[in-house]
């Protein structure tokens, strides 16, 4: 038995200038969100023994409040530049890289690459409410908690996994919800 977590990365500052989206850090919101995320995980007590993500400032910027948050600042994130903007089937492959010894990963990364592992994994068929708010959006900063049952994550396979958790910022703190004037 393997567990995925997804987090994606925190809400960013578009009004900052930078020369690639790359360099985009977080904003305030982006801040409390990745805080929030982590606590949760932490009351949880997810257990995540290893770290794969993208290394686009946002990420590193999420993680840097996460992992604190979560109690998981010991463990060394693998920063893996395919990760950044990846599709579905490229984080798949970057996940079946991770061999046997790691039990429990956390992927952190970008849309629509997460969202769209998240739905390729998880059947449309069976994959109940959790799957079908994914569908509906993955939302900065949240985390989508997935088990599969495979020994090593060579076997990776698409239909596969279970969600067992879906969490936005906005379950735990209201404010962080959508504006209300957005369609």
């Amino acid at each position: 038995m393997k567990t995925l977590t997804i987090l994606r990365h925190a809400k960013s500052g578009w009004d900052v200038q930078v020369e690639r989206d790359f360099d985009r850090p977080i904003n305030a919101r982006g801040r409390r969100g990745a805080e929030l995320i982590g606590q949760y995980v932490k009351r949880q007590a997810f257990p995540i023994d290893r770290i794969i993500a993208s290394p686009a400032v946002r990420v590193t910027e999420t993680l840097d409040l996460f992992q604190p948050a979560a109690a998981l600042d010991a463990l060394e994130p693998h920063w893996d530049r395919r990760i950044y903007l990846a599709s579905a089937a490229t984080l798949i492959d970057v996940i079946r890289d991770m061999g046997k010894d790691a039990a429990h990963l956390l992927i952190s990364g970008h849309n629509p690459g997460l969202e769209d592992l998240v739905l390729e994994l998880v059947p449309s068929d069976g994959g109940g409410p959790l799957r079908e708010q994914v569908e509906e959006k993955l939302p900065t900063s949240a985390l989508v908690r997935l088990e599969l049952d495979i020994a090593d994550w060579h076997d990776l396979d698409v239909n596969k996994a279970r969600i067992t958790a879906f969490i936005r910022p906005r379950d735990l703190d209201p404010a962080l919800g959508p504006a209300m004037d957005h369609d």
